[in-house]
């Protein structure tokens, strides 16, 4: 009989507040398999690409002692003109659920759900990799942005303008990444101000500084690897580590929204 590999997947960020990622503890090690980073990579929103978030996941929950398992960042990527096919969709590189977090809450029963307004991540489930709460909104330091360059469904956006800080390579003045808010708040009661994955992009370029002024972390989580080995996704089971997401919305007429957000943010208060 086949036993199919569990492989964990995280949303990484790289900066000191904007960190949330989905990632398991020491306390719940054969449940949580979504978490937000504790902590950054300290180089802004340069994560080293997906594969250096995927390592700063990995490098996180080793600490935690969820190692054996293999994580992945929540991220998308976008491509380098209209015809490029080359792009991760945060959805697709986390499995197919349930993922819970260290405490064995379950965050999402699937890909659907996780994705949909009954997805139960909030201020008091989305946990670092130790099972600690993540500071909101209303805390300080605001940590409540996770980088996930992703649109609410899940999936990434049009080759421009940029979401991702050059697909997570860029750490200067200029650049944005799309983040969304862990704790499902922020300073209107619209659905873009409390999505968990999409929620506006980062203010000031891809810096340090810039994450820090949003708020921002990734998110990680574990993924199952079926036994025909499709590529597990989107740091399920739990949020990668460096609260990377962002809530992604589908078609031309949300990407013209997130648009709209990007110029009117500035202007509004988390």
């Amino acid at each position: 009989m086949h036993i199919p590999r569990r492989s964990t997947l995280s949303i990484a960020a790289g900066l000191s507040t904007l960190v949330i990622v989905g990632c398991a503890t020491p306390q719940y090690p054969q449940d949580m398999t979504f978490f937000l980073t504790s902590v950054g990579t300290g180089r802004g929103a340069d994560l080293g690409g997906i594969e250096g978030a995927d390592g700063h996941c990995q490098s996180l929950a080793r600490a935690a002692g969820a190692g054996h398992r293999t994580w992945r960042a929540y991220l998308s990527t976008q491509g380098k003109a209209i015809n490029d096919t080359n792009v991760i969709h945060a959805r697709d590189r986390i499995g197919s659920g349930p993922w819970h977090n260290a405490k064995g809450v379950r965050i999402a029963r699937d890909v659907e759900d996780l994705h949909s307004p009954s997805a139960n991540v909030n201020k008091d489930t989305a946990l670092d990799e130790k099972g600690q709460p993540v500071n909101d909104r209303t805390m300080k330091p605001n940590k409540h942005d996770i980088l996930t360059g992703s649109r609410p469904d899940g999936t990434g956006f049009a080759p421009f303008p940029d979401f991702t800080c050059a697909n997570w390579t860029k750490s200067g003045a200029d650049g944005q990444a799309m983040v969304g808010h862990h704790d499902r708040a922020g300073p209107v009661p619209f659905p873009w101000a409390t999505s968990w994955n999409s929620s506006h992009t980062t203010r000031g370029g891809c810096g340090q500084e810039a994450l820090r002024g949003t708020g921002g972390e990734t998110a990680c989580s574990t993924a199952l690897r079926r036994s025909s080995g499709a590529r597990a996704s989107r740091c399920k089971r739990s949020f990668t580590p460096a609260r990377a997401s962002c809530e992604a919305s589908r078609g031309v007429s949300a990407l013209s929204q997130a648009t709209g957000l990007s110029r009117s943010w500035p202007n509004l208060r988390e």
